[in-house]
């Protein structure tokens, strides 16, 4: 099998992988924690994997692009916190998924969004510059929206802890052992060789984070599926909703095909992984309802990326 060919058939692979995962997260649910500490390693491999594809010497002058970076901040500062707030009023009666719900859809991704954007032909060098800003601008505004959004939302401590150990371990160091990698492949051929081999790693790495995602929290999930099917409604409506906010974005901007697939890809695809240990940090008689709300946004968002993977580049094409 070539690399074309597998990257062709990536979409049926990783809808094989989320099933696999489900039986095996259902059958083996003490080996869950095993496999959530997995996470973490599981997406640095897959950046590395991705970011060896990509052209670091541009990137400085990405972030100069102005229409492209007007474009994601709009989409993901104004418009989507606008409609997370409108999605989730009719969860003011639930207040564990409420704070679940908005703690998730109010923060952009800020790593594996850089793999998506690629898998859709979407710009992920761009998406790959802009996410120092992205990281810093949901630090300040997640804790002002959530006061604006809850109620006593202004009493709600959240750690920067966890955004900054994982923009570290998920995207610094990937990024320097890429750049180094990049620096030697045409000084030495063993450099050269390693370098080709990860180019096939890519949607090996992507199936490896949906198995250990999804694996380890399905129990969590159907374990308390009756008090979240009110917050499923929401998720889908946010999956479908939220790539149109891109493209319409994008689309008043004047983008190009590849920008305006990165910032519908960006505009849809939520912090989840970083947020989680947010909401394990609330109070303790809402931390696990809010947290189990956040593990179904992701498993909801992975399956959908599989379809934005093959829609997007469709739907913006001209």
């Amino acid at each position: 099998m070539t690399r074309d060919q597998l990257e062709t058939r990536q979409t049926p692979l990783y809808f094989a992988t989320v099933l696999v995962a489900i039986a095996f997260g259902l059958v083996a649910d003490a080996s869950a924690s095993v496999l959530e500490a997995l996470i973490t390693p599981a997406i640095a491999v897959l950046m590395y994997a991705m970011f060896l594809q990509i052209p670091f010497l541009h990137l400085r002058a990405s972030l100069a692009n102005r229409r492209f970076m007007t474009a994601l901040l709009l989409a993901n500062f104004v418009l989507v916190p606008v409609l997370a707030w409108a999605l989730t009023r009719g969860l003011t009666g639930h207040p564990a998924l409420l704070i679940g719900a908005l703690l998730v859809l109010l923060a952009p991704c800020i790593d594996y969004v850089v793999v998506f954007t690629h898998m859709g032909k979407g710009d992920a060098r761009l998406m790959l510059a802009a996410t120092p800003v992205l990281l810093l601008l949901q630090l300040v505004l997640l804790p002002l929206y959530l006061a604006l959004m809850l109620e006593d939302g202004d009493h709600i401590s959240l750690a920067l802890g966890p955004f900054v150990q994982a923009f570290v371990l998920m995207i610094v160091v990937p990024l320097a052992l890429a750049v180094l990698t990049s620096a030697h492949v045409a000084k030495s051929e063993r450099v050269s060789r390693w370098n080709d081999a990860w180019a096939w790693m890519p949607v090996p790495a992507m199936a490896l984070v949906l198995f250990v995602v999804i694996a380890s929290q399905i129990g969590i999930v159907l374990q308390a599926l009756d008090q979240l099917l009110p917050v499923v409604p929401v998720f889908l409506g946010f999956a479908l909703l939220a790539p149109v906010i891109g493209w319409a974005t994008a689309r008043l901007m004047g983008l190009p095909v590849q920008q305006t697939r990165a910032v519908m890809f960006s505009a849809s695809t939520r912090n989840s992984l970083v947020v989680l240990p947010l909401a394990l940090a609330l109070p303790e008689q809402i931390r696990t309802l809010a947290a189990a709300a956040v593990i179904t946004q992701t498993v909801v968002e992975l399956i959908c990326e599989l379809v934005y993977v093959r829609a997007f580049p469709v739907v913006a094409r001209t």
